[in-house]
């Protein structure tokens, strides 16, 4: 009886060792397991965290360099207009001083004397504005008159500042050398070849 007795505590003793050790391992393992899920986690959290940082210093910087480029176009165009604006008010300049009072008379007389020798001209018309026409029409009469230019007459209209214009056919068609139209003409000439030297530069 003493023998089963101690066999018997024996194998209690036995039975609760292993059931203690499966528990532990249990533990332990499951302890492992939830470690490596909080490892697992982190690391992904933190790719994340390096993935978006990533992102958002692309994205800066694609915003950067695009807001480098915008001031680039920006500076560029602004340059382009104000030599553009330069251009115009040293043509206007220029022009005003090639139409002056003494080179005007002359070259609407030269003008004049081109359409006239046209076969099919018939009646031209030199339009001026009021202030030029009073003070240049002794000169272009004059030198329509040395020519021996006929069929010419001298009309007033104060739509344009400085310059002239030549109709022909009653006014069905007229040719425009008013200094806008000159100037307008030059600045569309210029203004590509400006365009192409600040491309070269």
């Amino acid at each position: 009886m003493e023998i089963q007795l101690g066999e018997l505590i024996e194998q209690i003793k036995k039975e609760g060792v292993e059931a203690a050790e499966t528990e532990a391992e249990s533990i332990l393992n499951a302890a492992k397991a939830d470690a490596e899920k909080i490892i697992a986690d982190a690391k992904a959290q933190a790719d994340k965290i390096l993935l978006d940082a990533k992102n958002e210093n692309e994205r800066m910087v694609k915003s950067s360099e695009d807001a480098i480029r915008q001031a680039g176009r920006n500076l560029l165009i602004s340059f382009r207009e104000s030599v553009a604006r330069e251009l115009n008010v040293i043509l206007s300049e220029n022009v005003a001083a090639v139409y002056s009072k003494e080179n005007l008379a002359q070259l609407i007389i030269s003008v004049v004397e081109g359409w006239a020798n046209k076969p099919e001209t018939e009646d031209i018309a030199v339009i001026l504005n009021t202030e030029s026409l009073n003070s240049l029409e002794e000169i272009i009469l004059a030198g329509i008159k040395e020519k021996m230019l006929k069929g010419i007459t001298l009309k007033a209209n104060d739509n344009f500042d400085g310059g002239f214009r030549i109709a022909v056919s009653d006014g069905g068609a007229y040719y425009d050398y008013s200094t806008e139209a000159v100037v307008d003409m030059l600045s569309n000439y210029l203004s590509p070849k400006v365009t192409e030297l600040l491309k070269e530069a």
